[in-house]
């Protein structure tokens, strides 16, 4: 039986829950190709869709995800 694809895939990560920064993340819906940004640090957490220069989501193409499995 075939694995079930996650639906979002984490293609950077950084920091540390240790640190003051916290620990970020980028994650992509494969389904639409959205980016989010996701910050944990201390006993708080953030997600929010990244937006390029204009103030539209960033989209990644979903046929570039088979990578980062």
């Amino acid at each position: 039986m075939a694995k079930k694809e996650d639906r979002f895939v984490v293609v950077h990560k950084e920091g540390n829950s240790l640190s003051n920064a916290g620990y970020r993340q980028l994650l992509v819906d494969r389904q639409t190709g959205v980016t989010y940004l996701f910050i944990s640090a201390g006993y708080g957490a953030g997600l929010t869709p990244l937006l390029d220069q204009h103030g539209n989501p960033v989209i990644t193409r979903t046929d570039t995800l088979n990578d980062w499995d």
